[in-house]
């Protein structure tokens, strides 16, 4: 399957239980090509929990959740041994990590050392337990859901965490006229709380998100287009509103995202646009702003938008 057929589909599946929320959807499309993850912001209430479970539905591939709290430990993520009367042994019991799509719901809620557990099955695509690895299942995204106005009793995510999702998709209030269209579908009768009953159909399969990754990793990257990725980071380290800019890492994942955005576009190769289309959602929380740049107002969106700017894109 195509790639731009790919996104088609997911777009369109999605775009019965998901109203109003098109950038995240998308993001989350081009962080299932890159092997990434997502981290999603908003309040209650504008479907980020809807979100996981359709893009679940849709790929029929399986989903796993879960909530975190302060008394959460990292056994209850990744599993633990259990003893087994009839063999008089121990086995492994697997954790919810061992999914495809897995929601961490209020991520922040839970103490670091939980954070951790999942910070290593992120990057290592397995898990440590009881002396062994374990790899997870392919392909595996984890969807992390964090509440940006309620702070009281919650564990930030420190930077390395955040390093590791490819994007931060800042989930925002639908339109009135998204949300006319939220009441007359509920009114119709179609629940858009449960994916099966919005409607949502599973039409693509693990088998078509490879097809779609070989083909992003098809896509070339001309020379001019990779100095311009580094010339954006370095530009971030050097602002003087900011502690910390871009790391490396997010080098790497920006252009493998802008790859993917190609793919999606049904071209074989990257261009600036792409590049700067998708500059903001992947660098916004890598960023560490100076306490005097927030107290002027400033945000990691408008100083990425200062960085784009000024920094002159290769023709």
């Amino acid at each position: 399957m195509k790639a731009a057929d790919f996104y088609a589909r997911f777009r369109s599946e999605a775009s019965k239980a998901i109203v109003g929320q098109e950038e995240a959807v998308r993001l989350c499309a081009l962080a299932l090509i890159a092997q990434s993850h997502v981290l999603l912001e908003g309040v209650p209430g504008v479907g980020k929990t809807l979100l996981a479970k359709t893009i679940a539905r849709l790929l029929s591939v399986q989903y796993g959740r879960v909530q975190f709290t302060p008394d959460l430990m990292p056994a209850d993520i990744v599993g633990t041994s259990v003893y087994d009367l009839q063999s008089r042994s121990f086995r492994v019991r697997q954790g919810p990590v061992f999914t495809n799509i897995l929601l961490a719901d209020e991520i922040n809620r839970a103490p670091a050392k939980v954070q951790a557990a999942l910070l290593e099955s992120m990057e290592e695509r397995g898990v440590s337990l009881e002396g062994q690895q374990l790899p997870l299942p392919d392909p595996f995204m984890v969807l992390a859901t964090q509440n940006p106005i309620e702070y009281e009793g919650t564990y930030p995510l420190p930077e390395a965490q955040q390093d590791r999702f490819l994007f931060k998709a800042v989930m925002a209030y639908p339109s009135p006229t998204q949300e006319l269209e939220m009441l007359r579908r509920w009114d119709a009768g179609i629940e858009l709380r449960d994916p099966v009953r919005a409607g949502v159909e599973p039409v693509l399969d693990a088998a078509a998100i490879s097809e779609c990754r070989e083909e992003a990793r098809k896509v070339t990257v001309e020379e001019k287009v990779r100095r311009y990725i580094i010339e954006l980071a370095v530009s971030t380290r050097q602002a003087a509103e900011l502690v910390l800019g871009a790391s490396p890492r997010a080098e790497v994942l920006l252009m493998l995202a802008a790859k993917a955005a190609a793919a999606f576009d049904g071209r074989d190769y990257v261009t600036p646009d792409d590049v700067k289309g998708l500059l903001r959602p992947t660098f916004r929380h890598r960023l560490l702003l100076r306490p005097e740049a927030e107290v002027g107002g400033q945000t990691a969106d408008s100083l990425l938008d200062s960085v784009i700017a000024r920094v002159t894109p290769p023709r």
